[in-house]
């Protein structure tokens, strides 16, 4: 994949050197017939290192624009992080009010019915108890009507 790649950025930079040709040599026409008939080796050779150093130019301007993209990317993707991060630590702070909600319920529920439940054994024992008085009643009853 990596060759691939390579291969495709020698692609592109083949088309974007044959276009930068075609925009000297538009230039160069126009200032031969302009201005000269004939340009000289030393001319030709400033106008090829001039349009070589404007290629180049541009090129670092649009990675510069690229890169200057991708920060801008990673910048809004950090904030999205950290408002994510934000939220989800907002979501966790109230789970645990919640749980700690319901836990202070569910005591409170248990001390509730342990009250209940005492109460509920005292009865039992009072009936229990009344229950062993009417019988001995009973019996001194049937004692005294048999007698």
């Amino acid at each position: 994949m990596g060759d691939r790649r390579k291969g495709n950025e020698r692609w592109k930079t083949s088309l974007e050197n044959l276009s930068g040709m075609g925009t000297n040599l538009d230039s160069l026409q126009k200032i031969i017939t302009k201005k000269a008939v004939y340009v000289d080796e030393e001319t030709f050779a400033k106008a090829s290192l001039s349009s070589e150093q404007a290629r180049s130019i541009k090129a670092h301007e649009q990675r510069i624009e690229t890169l200057e993209r991708e920060l801008d990317s990673a910048i809004t993707a950090a904030a999205h992080a950290r408002a994510e991060k934000r939220q989800a630590e907002a979501a966790q702070r109230a789970a645990e009010l919640h749980a700690q909600e319901v836990t202070r319920e569910l005591e409170n529920t248990t001390n509730i019915f342990k009250v209940h439940t005492e109460e509920l054994r005292a009865k039992q024992e009072d009936i229990s108890r009344r229950d062993d008085e009417i019988r001995i009643l009973e019996a001194i009853i049937k004692t005294l009507a048999n007698g």
